[in-house]
């Protein structure tokens, strides 16, 4: 069943004209406005407030919403069509348009490919990439009228195989292809989008992730919690989402930014160094880093 999307207004006293509520009107609007996908915690979260404290007037679409009042928060989730395309409509037509869109929903699940539900991964590629492309789309026309930006946020995953969590990279992995594209088309129009690829960030997204019990992976149980643990140290030992939502940042202050980039010189130097070693080699240093034969 869809969620029904609940719009937050500022409140206006009862007592003002319609004239002095429309000559601060102007005011609110002309300030740059950015919605986030997945804005109420880690990566997108630490966005929003950066981004409210440049001034942007933020929008949160998520299933759940931003805890504070600084942010607005609409009810959307990624998972159910049409959801994202009638929220961002909503903001881009009473505002005229939109100055940037991040995508940083995200689902993730440590399960092994033979006995993975279908469920479970068709959900994974609704929240991962069927969202992003219902939000670019819904996005374009508003982000045109201000020759805005696109940002969504990949993962270092899509580059690198992450055992047992196929699914996470191979939905990271069409992101930042998405994004390729959607900059081709848009670019001549003054759009420009951008995959941003963080490594292991220490967020809550490590224990909301969905990790198979020994009844469901069968005979994969040590590996996948060998994988598993693995992926989570990395994830709690790695960059703060307050340090990706810097390159984000940075990402869009850019005149000519990248199609793809990482977060981070460290990630970065691994993209370069993936690309120019053999594929068995990386997937051999992959195996060991997650503990796998």
């Amino acid at each position: 069943m869809k969620r029904e999307i609940k719009e937050q207004t500022e409140e206006k006293p009862e007592e003002k004209p319609a004239e002095e509520t429309q000559a601060r009107a102007p005011v609110r609007k002309n300030k740059k406005v950015a919605v986030i996908v997945g804005g109420s915690s880690g990566i997108g979260r630490e966005t929003a407030l950066k981004l409210h404290a440049k001034s942007y007037t933020v929008f949160n679409l998520s299933r759940t919403p931003f805890k504070g009042e600084r942010i607005e928060s609409r009810t959307a989730d990624a998972a159910q069509e049409g959801e994202l395309e009638k929220a961002i409509k909503e903001i881009g037509e009473e505002y005229g348009g939109l100055d940037l869109m991040v995508y940083s929903a995200g689902f993730s699940m440590a399960a092994p490919l033979e006995h993975a539900k279908s469920g479970d991964y068709r959900y994974l590629f609704e929240v991962n990439y069927f969202g992003a492309i219902e939000a670019i789309r819904a996005a374009a026309p508003y982000l045109k009228k201000r020759e805005g930006r696109a940002v969504l946020v990949g993962s270092m995953g899509g580059d690198f195989p992450i055992p047992y969590d196929g699914f996470y990279s191979s939905s990271k992995a069409a992101l930042a292809m998405l994004a390729r594209e959607a900059d081709m088309e848009l670019r001549p129009q003054g759009v420009r989008v951008s995959a941003l690829l963080p490594g292991g960030t220490s967020t809550d997204f490590t224990y909301s992730r969905k990790v198979y019990n020994a009844e469901e992976s069968k005979g994969y149980t040590p590996s996948v919690k060998k994988a598993s643990a693995a992926l989570a140290n990395m994830e709690q030992g790695g960059m703060t989402p307050s340090l990706v939502a810097d390159s984000i940042i940075k990402l869009i202050q850019k005149r000519n930014p990248p199609t793809v980039s990482a977060a981070g010189g460290k990630n970065n130097f691994l993209r370069y160094a993936g690309k120019m070693l053999p594929e068995r080699v990386a997937d051999w240093f992959v195996r060991k880093k997650f503990n796998q034969k």
